[in-house]
Parts: structure tokens; sequence; C-alpha cells
């Protein structure tokens, strides 16, 4: 690539390897004397993110560009003497992969808490498969990115996972009531989330193509609890004849020896929920995929070039550079305060702390991961 020289012109070109980078930057050490008439090649699925003196001035689509910059060879290098020979004026190129990263997967580390009008507290476990695609590649760098040379596909699952768990435990403790109703609703929870996540992940420059809820799952007490209420529904809510049938099939296992009825019984716990939400695995759009095909304007709503700056038809800014972490509003690139809400650039939520509990959350969240509590102010 002809970075690290003196006299001839620099060549930026990028190829994932590994198929897992989302950002690449380069120089990989540093920032770089590019110098004028240096070439920046990007392909297809990649855009260029430049920086020059530290702050974002574009992002560059698809083909040969030719850059223009005050590093003149030789010339800029001798009047460089009082900085030891290294120009002060500096650059750099984060390279961004704009293909869909499918498969990501997600879920719960630690058991999230949910109320339950019916079981009361209930801590459950949930996970599924999402994929996702970087959006708007200034604003993902400036956000996630930072100044890494590289940011790969596993930092990036890591920082889903947790905002996806934060976002399902709102969703179900305004939407479910109790995990009875659960199987009903199983459609309607992976839609609402979907449409909640797209909202958040747009501040960070990243769009939700898919997401997939494979399973939520109750502790094995509860599992037990709603075998049981089921069979109760069967038997028109007789509870002697529950009681009954109960009785029997323990003498059943307990015929068949006590290390398989040992067996039997953990079995029955552990299938007992997937039996119940067999076949519901849905994702947004009952399992149908996005049109990824054609960019709209979000001002408008009117079908806009992939690459455009701004929207032909209303002149809402499209290539965003930074926002607002207060407001989210569009902010360039050497503002210092938020011209709508006067917030200092840079500045973000704090994390909500539960009043009941005091465990910390993320700024978004409604309801607390630990406790179940909703979160107020």
């Amino acid at each position: 690539m002809g970075i690290n020289n003196v006299i001839f012109l620099e060549v930026l070109e990028w190829f994932d390897q590994t198929g897992t980078e989302v950002s690449h930057r380069l120089p990989e050490i540093g920032s770089g004397e590019f110098k004028l008439g240096a070439q920046v090649i990007v392909r297809d699925n990649q855009a260029a993110v430049f920086y020059s003196s530290g702050v974002a001035c574009d992002a560059i689509g698809p083909g040969r560009h030719t850059l223009r910059t005050m590093n003149i060879p030789l010339l800029t290098k001798l009047l460089s003497l009082p900085w030891a020979f290294t120009s002060p004026i500096r650059a750099e190129v984060y390279f961004v992969n704009l293909k869909v990263f499918n498969n990501l997967k997600w879920g719960t580390r630690d058991p999230v808490a949910f109320r339950d009008k019916e079981f009361g507290l209930v801590r459950l476990r949930a996970h599924g498969i999402c994929n996702i695609q970087v959006s708007q590649p200034v604003l993902f760098v400036n956000t996630l990115v930072g100044t890494q040379a590289s940011y790969n596909i596993d930092s990036l699952e890591n920082y889903l996972s947790e905002v996806i768990v934060s976002r399902l435990n709102d969703h179900l403790g305004e939407h479910l009531e109790t995990l009875l109703e659960l199987p009903s609703q199983y459609e309607e929870l992976a839609g609402g989330l979907s449409d909640r996540l797209t909202n958040d992940l747009a501040h960070y420059g990243l769009a939700l193509r898919d997401l997939y809820l494979n399973a939520i799952t109750p502790p094995a007490e509860v599992q037990q609890a709603i075998d049981d209420k089921s069979r109760l529904g069967i038997l028109g809510k007789d509870l002697q004849g529950l009681m009954q049938m109960k009785a029997a099939m323990a003498l059943e296992k307990a015929a068949e020896g006590e290390g398989l009825a040992q067996g039997g019984i953990g079995m029955g716990l552990g299938l007992m929920i997937p039996g119940l939400l067999a076949g519901l695995q849905t994702g947004t759009g009952a399992g149908q995929p996005r049109d990824t095909g054609q960019e709209h304007c979000p001002e408008c709503g009117l079908s806009v070039e992939t690459m455009a700056r701004f929207c032909p038809h209303c002149g809402h800014q499209l290539l965003v550079l930074r926002q607002c972490g207060i407001c989210g509003k569009n902010l360039s690139p050497k503002a210092k305060f938020c011209p709508a809400c006067g917030a200092p650039a840079g500045q973000t939520h704090a994390p909500k702390i539960c009043k009941e509990c005091g465990s910390k959350n993320r700024p978004e969240a409604i309801y607390c991961n630990q406790c179940g509590g909703e979160l107020k102010g």
C-alpha cells in the first residue's frame, strides 16, 4: 500500500480476509501523512470514512478516489523539520464493511426479572439470532469504533446482545401479563421488539435487518406450574381428576425403576416449554426478510440512492456525521453544543439506577433487569 514512505504516493485499499471485521483503519498504527494525489479504492460492499486533523470529513462510496491533501512529496517533509520531520497534517481512513452480518447470536447471560400476574416474580432466559448491517458509516465509527484500528463482529455481537436483552425485558413488561399468554403472542412480541431495536440502533449507525426470537425459558418450577395448569384445563378444571392423573404417572415412573424415574422427571421438565413453543420461532414480518435493496429518506419516506448525502425530494441530510446523545439531533463535525437542546456535544444519558434494588440499567431501559420493577425518572 506504500503508506510509510517519503517520495511515493499511497494506494489505500482493504480486503476483509477473515469475514469478521466490521471496520479497519489505515494506517493501522496511529495516523498517516497521506500525500496529495494518494489513491483510495473502495469496493461495492464498503465505505471509506476519511478523517483529517482528527475530524470526520466524509464517507467515500465505491470506486477509485484521489485525495487532495496539503502534504506534498519531499517539500512537506523538509518543512516538517520543527516537528522532527513528522508532518503535522495528519489523516486516516476507516474502511467500513457494509455487508449484512447474519446469524449473530444473542441471549441472556444472567436471567432477567419479569413480574408475572399468575406466578409473581419470575426469572427468564431468552435467546435468538439477528442480522445486522452498517447504515451510517461515519456515525458508526464515531459512536462505536472510536480510534480502534480494527473492530470485529465479536465486539458488535456482545453489544447487540446487551441491548436486545434490555429491550426484551422492557417489551415483556409492557405487553405480556403472564407467561401463559406467551405462545399466542410470540409473533407480536418479536415484531414489537424489532421496532424498538430499529430506533435504538439507528443512533449508532446500525440497521436491524432481521430478528429471530428462538425461545423464552422460565425456571423449572414455573414450567411445572404451566404444565399442571394445562392438564387442569384439559380435565375441565377437575382438581380431583388432576391429582389422580399425577398419582398414576408417579406410580408408572416408579415402576420403571429409580434411575429411570429420576431421568424421566428431569427430561420432562427440560422438554416442557420447548414443546409448548414448538414451531413458533419467528422474526420480523413473520420470518420474511426486509427489503434491503432500496433506501428511503427518514423525513419524507421517498426512495433515494444508496450513497446519497441529501434527499433530492426534501433536502434532508442523509449522511449522519454525529448525533446529539440527548435528543438525537444531527450535528456538524465541529459542533460543541446541540442546536436543538443545548446539550454539550458528546454528552450521553446516564445509566438508570433502580430505586428498589439499586442495580444499574441501560439509559433507555424501562424495567429493571434484576428485580423487574419499573424504572422512573
